[in-house]
């Protein structure tokens, strides 16, 4: 894109040959790499061959940084945005500087690349074709709210969780959805010690609780609600008389054939 001035690219999650060419290209083309954290990300620059000037960007100075930034973008300068590990904007930094420069007339693109929850999606087992993507739970305020709201969920739940907090959240998961329902933890995604444990959100809280240590970003993948949902019939309904028109209705939908 001639008139793009923010690239977002996404970076390994763990193994670095998920780095696309793409995504090396763009990142020794632009002027800058705003990024979480420069040693991490200087790290990764220097694996690639590539020198740039690395600006730190991350969420407790995005406030700050994007006017500054819009200022520079705005004059044609190049930027890509990069996180730590992963697609930026998903669960880390980027939403705010992409809508300012979109509300300004900047060109924005975003590669495809690495990201957590779709391998741990599809390890799962359980169905792919619906599924929210939940992130972080809220730590203190709110979360057992947004829990509550999860309980009728029918599609497949994705969550980020630290390891420190994997134990708790898998129980208050299992407190609010039922311990019986069926989740998946993935964590070390791509790296040597990549570990996926699936089984009941009851079990897999007694199988993380009893590890003397837990490391590594985790993703926690639950199965959604499959009971079906308690149909109250309307007053009369049961007495009423049946139409031609209801049998001509059923049989067209006998006639559908699931294209679109």
């Amino acid at each position: 894109m001639p008139n793009t001035v923010l690239y977002l690219v996404p970076t390994p999650i763990g193994n670095l040959e998920d780095i696309t060419l793409r995504a090396i290209r763009v990142l020794g083309e632009v002027g800058t790499v705003l990024c979480e954290d420069t040693r991490t990300s200087g790290r990764l620059m220097q694996h690639l061959g590539l020198k740039k000037p690395l600006l730190s960007y991350h969420l407790h100075n995005e406030h700050q940084q994007v006017p500054r930034l819009l200022e520079r973008l705005a004059s044609g300068e190049t930027m890509a945005l990069i996180s730590d590990a992963g697609t930026p904007g998903i669960s880390d930094p980027g939403f705010l500087l992409v809508r300012e420069c979109l509300a300004r007339g900047l060109g924005v693109e975003c590669l495809p690349g690495a990201t957590a929850f779709v391998p741990a999606l599809l390890k799962s087992g359980f169905g792919a074709e619906r599924f929210t993507f939940e992130g972080f739970l809220p730590v203190k305020k709110g979360r057992q709210t947004r829990l509550q709201q999860l309980a009728s969920e029918t599609r497949t739940m994705i969550f980020y969780e630290s390891p420190h907090r994997i134990v708790k959240t898998l129980g208050q998961l299992a407190d609010v959805l039922g311990p019986s329902r069926p989740a998946s933890v993935s964590r070390e995604l791509t790296k040597l010690f990549e570990e996926t444990v699936t089984g009941t959100l009851a079990s897999l809280e007694a199988d993380f609780a009893a590890r003397p240590a837990i490391k590594g970003e985790i993703v926690v993948v639950v199965e959604g609600n499959l009971a079906p949902p308690a149909r109250e019939p309307r007053p009369g309904r049961e007495d009423r008389i049946r139409r031609p028109a209801d049998d001509a209705d059923e049989a067209d939908d006998d006639d559908f054939d699931g294209q679109d």
